[in-house]
């Protein structure tokens, strides 16, 4: 089973333009696209695709058009009940496949709201199984939720997953000797946040074929504790190190179209391949070709098998000593 949490869940409005977006002037949008959102159900909805045993958990009021949408893309999940509405996310796409993002700040989560919410999540685990934290905190909870939700997980035999940014990131590796999670999930700049490096250097590195900063990046926190970290890094690929070596997974040709959800989707690949055991380069593969497959797709799609092209996507180990 793969938990995911969502603690800032949202609709997510995808407006589609069919020139470039004119900032200040008159912007005519030719399609919109509503869906269940958030990084966490991103996650469950690829997942259920593949038809991977998978339980979205997240804060909505019963009855908001969230539950809706989640109950409308089969998704299963568990509901922590509150009294305010789930926000609404607008991203505007581009014809280049340019994504500009529109964020409100959600609703907040008083400490019983909090208590609910990992209650939930200890009463859908079992040990061994893989709960995934996702996304950005709404008001309310400190900074440190996080972290300390990745401790008290970890306690319970639980893996962990982690993919946020900002100031919960950085709380987050300040602790990682009582809560270094089994599986981060930064970009470039996020995992330049986590190491106190140059993120827009390595994201840069990348672009020109050099993967060397990410992965000595990736590899101080594997010395911290993490077991395993995917840095992706875009248009470029990702990079995988875990104690045992570091890999580099180059996607395949694509025509872009949106980016939205495109690393929740590289994480569902990631956690699948990781659930069947595979072996660390072929967990890679699946996280490169699962989140180009999801840059493939309009709106917030997520790519079900049957567009996951794990054929040429190109997976090479990189050595760092």
């Amino acid at each position: 089973m793969i938990i995911t949490f969502t603690a800032n869940p949202s609709i997510d409005r995808t407006a589609n333009l069919s020139v470039a977006l004119e900032r200040g002037g008159v912007n005519r949008i030719v399609s919109v696209d509503d869906g269940p959102g958030g990084k966490g159900i991103n996650v469950s909805r690829a997942l259920t695709l593949a038809d991977a045993p998978t339980t979205a958990i997240f804060p909505a009021p019963d009855g908001d058009p969230l539950v809706q949408a989640v109950k409308d893309a089969g998704v299963g999940f568990a509901l922590v009940e509150t009294d305010v509405r789930a926000r609404t996310n607008l991203t505007v796409t581009e014809p280049d496949g340019t994504t500009t993002k529109i964020n409100e700040p959600g609703s907040p989560l008083d400490e019983a709201a909090q208590r609910a919410c990992m209650d939930a999540i200890l009463a859908a685990a079992g040990a061994g199984d893989w709960v995934a934290l996702c996304g950005s905190l709404p008001p309310g909870p400190t900074e440190t939720w996080y972290a300390d939700m990745v401790a008290e997980l970890k306690q319970a035999g639980l893996e962990v997953a982690v993919d946020t940014s900002d100031a919960p990131l950085i709380a987050l590796a300040q602790d990682l000797e009582a809560a270094a999670p089994s599986l981060l999930k930064p970009n470039g700049l996020e995992l330049g946040q986590l190491v106190g490096a140059d993120g827009p250097a390595i994201e840069a590195a990348a672009e020109n074929g050099d993967f060397l900063p990410a992965a000595q990046a990736a590899r101080k926190l594997v010395d911290r504790g993490v077991s395993a970290v995917l840095a992706t890094l875009g248009a470029a690929g990702a990079v995988l190190v875990t104690a045992d070596g570091a890999w580099v997974g180059n996607p395949p040709p694509i025509t872009p179209v949106s980016t939205v959800g495109a690393g929740d989707s590289s994480l569902a690949g990631l956690l699948l391949a990781f659930t069947q055991g595979l072996e660390p380069a072929e967990c890679l593969r699946h996280a490169v070709a699962y989140g180009s497959a999801a840059t493939a797709l309009a709106g917030t799609g997520v790519p079900a098998p049957e567009q996951v092209d794990l054929q040429r996507t190109r997976v090479t180990e990189l050595p760092l000593d």
